[in-house]
């Protein structure tokens, strides 16, 4: 992928999670949609940093065509890059919602195994588009 191509991906990927997951938190807890929106956004932020940074570094380990990687390697990216954003999203989560780093690992965890299951998702539908894409023409 082009570096433009990445930032598209990111962006796009970030814009529905933040959607999605404001939604889902509003739903499941008493926090005001205020607060999780805040809080959804910072750990956007975060993410997109560690988005670039993470995938330009699994692809440079796990070259070839993105389209070809079956389930195990889908896997392990979604679960070393949600675990890699754990080490920087915990404290903020209990920053801007003033609860405990206990409380803030159990939120960030729920946050991460909904973002796990939409990401592996996002990127299987994403991926084989791009391929379509680029075979038609």
């Amino acid at each position: 992928m082009s570096v433009w191509e990445r930032i598209f991906h990111m962006v796009l990927f970030e814009a529905l999670a933040v959607l999605l997951s404001v939604a889902g938190l509003w739903l499941l807890t008493d926090y005001h949609v205020v607060a999780l929106s805040g809080m959804v956004v910072a750990i956007s932020l975060i993410a997109m940093g560690w988005n670039f940074l993470f995938n330009w570094l699994f692809d440079y380990y796990v070259p070839g065509e993105r389209v070809l990687r079956g389930w195990k390697v889908r896997f392990w990216h979604v679960v070393l890059f949600e675990g890699g954003l754990l080490l920087f999203t915990i404290p903020v989560v209990a920053y801007l919602l003033s609860i405990n780093l206990y409380q803030a690992f159990i939120m960030d965890i729920g946050i991460s195994l909904f973002i796990m299951l939409y990401a592996f998702v996002f990127n299987w539908c994403y991926d084989h588009l791009r391929a379509w894409l680029k075979n038609r023409h």
